[in-house]
């Protein structure tokens, strides 16, 4: 059976991981990829934490919006039969208060989707060209930024003009939002691409004129 199968795949692992050098493997392997990630946390727990982090902002703000908004279509659908009792003005209250409920729930989880689907897929966009270049940089996250906003354009029908400005605040994003990724991973000692080049080519450079000034002093 299959599941038995992958059962068993577990379990030897498991088993693998009981030795003390395989668990010291294991360990240092998860280190080097903590340390080589952004904000030292590893692809598989960053893309669905931003997930459910965003969904849970989408569905704050859609909450509040949509609650609002549930209120004041019910009020204006009975501006025209106020009630006259009490008894009437509970019930009026009562079915109010459930249609700003459910008018709530309804558009946050709506919201709640959207800004997750558009911030995963940056995310992922993001991690799949820190894979293919093979450096975790503020240029991936410029790139992953634009993708996203040329889709969500695209999705929205925008036009050209709201389309560019889309684009445009999408590049300022990527640019501080990378940036501040790439200072922080220098703070915590991450090789970051465009960094160790010009520190190699600054180290050069000095080497080059301490061999001319040695030469010429000789």
């Amino acid at each position: 059976m299959p599941s038995e199968t992958f059962q068993q795949r577990m379990a030897a692992k498991f088993r693998d991981l009981e030795d003390p050098a395989e668990r010291a493997a294991f360990d240092e392997r998860m280190r080097q990829l903590q340390q080589s990630s952004r904000l030292s946390i590893a692809p598989f727990v960053r893309i669905p934490a931003a997930a459910a982090i965003s969904f849970s902002v989408g569905m704050a703000l859609g909450l509040a919006q949509g609650s609002k908004m549930a209120g004041l279509r019910f009020r204006a659908e009975h501006a025209h039969k106020l009630p006259t009792s009490t008894t009437g003005w509970y019930l009026y209250h009562k079915s109010k208060n459930y249609h700003v409920a459910y008018g709530g729930i309804k558009e946050g989880l709506k919201m709640g989707c959207k800004v997750s689907f558009w911030t995963t897929a940056m995310f992922t966009i993001e991690n799949m060209f820190d894979v293919y270049r093979g450096s975790a940089d503020f240029v991936n996250t410029v790139l992953a930024c634009v993708t996203v906003a040329g889709g969500f354009s695209l999705w929205n029908r925008f036009s050209l003009v709201m389309a560019a400005r889309t684009t445009k605040t999408a590049l300022a994003v990527g640019l501080v939002y990378g940036g501040l990724q790439d200072i922080a991973g220098i703070a915590r000692g991450r090789h970051i691409g465009y960094v160790d080049y010009l520190r190699r080519r600054f180290r050069g450079e000095s080497g080059t004129d301490s061999t001319t000034a040695s030469t010429f002093s000789q």
